[in-house]
């Protein structure tokens, strides 16, 4: 019933990145690094591919070109300019001819200084040759041509445009193809993560089970062999664990048992001596007094400590029809001696199915404590709501903080200035009765001041 907050816990720092995202951006960069490595190997052979390709055929041209122009000067019956302008249209943008020193062109934006040197120089060594040359920002290929008979040089320039276009939609999608490739991988990432992490997430469940207390929980391998291993060592952990829980609790309901007779025996005693209270020589009262209250509190104690023993030993339920209102009033005012019980119009004739013995602890564990801890018992409402009983029991006091309202419901609980009796067992012992009923129990502020502790129990059980 009272709280001892204990020392703070050190938090663990989350990961950053979680294994489920870790294998989706692994899938994903994965994805992106193949697909960069595909498409600039795939942008490297089809561009190469097209280069050549245009080289090839400009080179077919400008030779058949060259050999019309060089029969047509060696008859000498027609000048540099005309023989070049008698030649067919051809796909070149631009010819140029060289003879005895003289350039003659076709086209007024590309003359002789377009060409490069080199490109020059090695076809008045005999030899044809080819470059690719940036004219007013335009990338065209000038193909060079010996004149073997006229001995002069001839040069073709072709345009490069449909060649730059076709790289260019070539790398458009290739890169569409990478971002797809990319979201792809990250889906296929993300499908993946959730088929490995899936045994993870049924172990989590069976754990989270097994830590409310739910001991019957088992893991099933599904037939994976890689499983085996895991889901054995689980399952027989879980098994232990419930051993040991089982015969821990068994060990301390019999150790209950058995103090009950001597404590008994002791407070039975102790009630003949107060009886004769005024036989005892007044510097033993006090003495006999601190005893009387010790043994209270170890009364308290032993019977606190059987009920939580039932609880683990997994005593079940003894469920009977109850009227709701007239329980709790009789539970609320005996244990604070007086009426302090208000039952709303809607649930002084509700019946439900409960364990009266466990309903009735849950209530009087709440008026003891508000007596003995929260300054006195201001008063316990009963009401019902959308199917579900609801026990809201105020005190006096000044209140639980709000970090340590989750901790008062922990076995041995007790509060920093806790000096009344009690062993920190009632509120832990309200919160497992109502949880088997299907509820809950929480702590709030009362609307005069003080805490208030709210139980919720639905009237059917799921």
């Amino acid at each position: 019933m009272p709280f001892r907050p204990r020392s703070a816990l050190s938090v663990r720092r989350a990961s950053r990145w979680g294994l489920r995202r870790r294998v989706t951006v692994a899938f994903g960069l994965l994805a992106l690094g193949l697909s960069v490595v595909l498409s600039v190997v795939a942008w490297v052979i089809v561009s190469q591919s097209l280069v050549r390709e245009a080289r090839a055929a400009a080179l077919t041209e400008t030779t058949l070109d060259a050999s019309v122009l060089d029969s047509a000067l060696a008859a000498g019956d027609t000048t540099g300019a005309a023989a070049l302008d008698a030649m067919p249209r051809t796909q070149a943008a631009a010819g140029l001819l060289e003879v005895r020193g003289r350039w003659y062109a076709t086209s007024p934006s590309i003359g002789p200084t377009s060409l490069p040197v080199q490109l020059v120089a090695a076809v008045v060594k005999g030899d044809a040759a080819t470059q690719r040359i940036d004219v007013d920002g335009r990338l065209y290929l000038a193909v060079g041509m010996p004149l073997t008979i006229s001995r002069g040089t001839f040069f073709e320039v072709y345009s490069m445009s449909s060649t730059q276009s076709a790289t260019r939609t070539l790398s458009a999608s290739l890169a569409g193809a990478t971002i797809l490739t990319v979201l792809l991988g990250v889906v296929v990432g993300r499908s993946a993560a959730q088929i490995a992490l899936r045994p993870l997430v049924r172990l989590n469940t069976a754990a989270a089970e097994v830590a409310s207390g739910r001991f019957s929980v088992r893991l099933d391998d599904g037939g994976d062999p890689d499983l085996v291993p895991i889901t054995d060592s689980f399952n027989q952990t879980v098994a232990a664990l419930d051993r040991r829980v089982v015969a821990d609790a068994r060990f301390a309901v019999d150790v209950s048992h058995e103090l009950r007779t001597p404590l008994m025996t002791m407070l039975n005693s102790m009630q003949v001596i107060k009886n004769r209270e005024e036989t005892v020589p007044e510097p033993l009262r006090e003495p006999v007094q601190l005893l009387a209250d010790d043994l209270d509190r170890f009364r308290l104690l032993v019977t606190d400590l059987l009920e939580v023993s039932r609880h683990d030993a997994g005593e079940q339920l003894v469920l009977e029809a109850v009227v709701v209102g007239d329980l709790v009033r009789r539970a609320a005012d005996a244990a604070a001696g007086r009426s302090v019980t208000v039952v709303a119009d809607d649930a002084r004739t509700l019946t439900m199915e409960a364990d009266k013995r466990r309903l009735e602890r849950i209530v009087v564990n709440l008026v003891r404590n508000a007596e003995i801890h929260g300054g006195g018992c201001a008063h316990v409402r009963v009401e019902a709501d959308d199917g579900v009983v609801r026990v809201l029991v105020d005190d006096h006091g000044s209140g639980i903080p709000t970090e340590l309202r989750e901790r008062v419901f922990e076995r041995f609980a007790r509060g920093p200035s806790t000096t009344s009796g009690g062993v920190g067992l009632g509120l832990a012992i309200v919160q497992r009765h109502a949880e088997l009923h299907g509820g809950s129990v929480a702590v709030t502020d009362a609307p005069g001041g003080g805490a208030r502790f709210v139980v919720e129990i639905p009237l059917e059980r799921r």
